[in-house]
């Protein structure tokens, strides 16, 4: 029998030549010289890279030296990374999320969105009727502390001042940024509590639309529904639409863990994780846009016509920026992963 050294040793003879060829392309490629490189180099890297993961299979199925498979895989790897690697610049991926990934992601979550969106939507309903039948219900709902005063027991002119208040530049800022913060939370958690079967999400959507029924019916009992429904929706519709697309990203998550399908169950997470993912990044961005909106606009007007117009032009925008028809669309492509 051959010696395992001399096995490498003619192994490496023969398939060296190549092997030296793609280091070379590579390392023209990785130093941003792939101007240098001809046609033929160009169409010669992918051929290269096959035969070089052919070598590679060959030497771990024959155990030749640890040092010569080492080297294999990284060559490999590297030549992974140049024909399968993303060619587009730091700009063209910004402009791909929010042309195209963010929104085909959004719409492939429809089926959790309505779900999400029915919880919340059938919670307020639930809070204001119960709100309205006895005041008892909102302490049920809403703490003291939370309320800041804004309960059964306050005076109509208390409630339309809290409307219509206006807490200064310094205040909003602060203000701004208190509600970015919270409303980040609420929405990573409904988004994290996916990983429990979705049913912790759908706690917390139902629980939010209890609490705001709760409060609409407050100010309701005072006649001052319509400027309540001015005063939340200004900015209530981003942020309310931003948590309801974490929580359908988190029953994503959770449906790929109960009913992974034909898929194991860890592909079927890891395929679920990437599109939730994408659509976090763009809750955060709502979240942003939702907390200027609640931290300034709704401060500094106060005018309750205004509020609506506001609401709606929001609503239209982000309706149409993700379900409008749009033929260029596709699915998020997955990372794939190297050998």
């Amino acid at each position: 029998m051959e010696a395992p050294d001399l096995k490498s040793h003619r192994f490496r003879a023969e398939r060296e030549a190549d092997w030296q060829r793609l280091e070379t392309l590579l390392t023209l490629f990785e130093r941003g010289r792939s101007s240098r490189l001809s046609d033929d180099d160009v169409v010669a890297i992918p051929v290269l890279y096959r035969s070089a993961l052919s070598s590679l299979s060959a030497a771990r199925a024959v155990s030749l030296d640890q040092n010569l498979i080492a080297y294999l895989e990284t060559l490999c790897t590297r030549a992974y990374f140049c024909v399968y690697g993303t060619r587009s610049t730091i700009r063209e991926r910004f402009a791909r999320f929010f042309t195209q990934d963010w929104r085909a992601a959004v719409q492939m979550l429809w089926r959790e969105t309505i779900l999400a969106a029915a919880l919340g939507l059938v919670g307020a309903v639930v809070g204001f009727v119960l709100v309205m039948t006895s005041s008892d219900w909102f302490y049920a709902f809403i703490s003291e502390g939370m309320a800041e005063g804004r309960d059964p027991g306050a005076s109509a002119k208390f409630l339309r001042e809290s409307l219509h208040d206006n807490h200064g530049a310094q205040g909003l800022t602060v203000f701004a940024g208190f509600l970015f913060t919270h409303n980040a939370q609420v929405a990573m958690m409904a988004f994290a509590l996916g990983f429990a079967c979705g049913l912790p999400t759908a706690y917390l959507l139902l629980t939010n639309g209890l609490m705001l029924g709760a409060l609409w019916a407050v100010y309701a009992q005072h006649g001052l529904a319509v400027d309540f429904g001015g005063w939340i929706l200004i900015h209530g519709f981003t942020e309310l639409f931003a948590i309801t697309l974490a929580g359908a990203a988190g029953f994503r998550i959770g449906w790929a863990l109960a009913f992974p399908g034909e898929k194991t169950r860890l592909d079927a997470l890891t395929a679920a994780g990437r599109l939730a993912a994408i659509v976090m990044v763009g809750v955060v961005l709502m979240l942003a846009v939702a907390g200027l909106l609640e931290g300034y606009a709704r401060q500094l007007i106060s005018d309750t016509v205004i509020r609506y117009s506001v609401s709606g032009a929001t609503a239209l925008i982000w309706l149409s920026f993700f379900y409008a028809r749009d033929r260029r669309l596709t699915e998020p492509e997955p990372t794939q992963a190297a050998p």
